[in-house]
């Protein structure tokens, strides 16, 4: 139990920084709570990796697409809906739902799966995790 929770912090400060510093480059700000965002992803993602390591590039960045952008999409409805901090709003992008997930970032979260399914693997072999 207490081996779980020291490696789901790792991950989560892992994950939170580097979506962190990803947004910091690609937008050039981010938020406090895309940094819990992008922790909860990679603590996830780490975990179904673990489990579907030995399945194709293409089943996991699918895989990593509908994680984050279910994630994404929850994440938006408590920061964006509930507690009103409008940390994003994709309702200027086609195919979005409700302005907190749309299909270019969905398609841009799988892409990002790729090197975080790189990353977690790492992880396993060198630290075991």
């Amino acid at each position: 139990m207490k081996k779980n929770f020291k490696c789901c912090s790792v991950l989560f400060a892992v994950g939170g920084i580097l979506y962190g510093l990803t947004e910091i480059l690609w937008r050039k700000y981010t938020h406090w709570s895309m940094i819990i965002t992008g922790g909860i992803c990679f603590a996830v993602l780490y975990k179904i990796f673990g489990f579907i390591g030995s399945c194709s590039v293409w089943i996991k960045c699918c895989v990593g697409s509908t994680v984050i952008t279910f994630i994404e999409f929850f994440a938006g409805f408590l920061f964006n809906f509930r507690m009103k901090l409008s940390v994003w709003d994709y309702s200027d992008c086609r195919f979005n739902f409700c302005g907190q997930i749309c299909l270019p970032y969905s398609i841009l979260w799988g892409l990002l799966s790729l090197p975080v399914s790189w990353l977690c693997s790492i992880i396993k072999r060198k630290f075991r995790l």
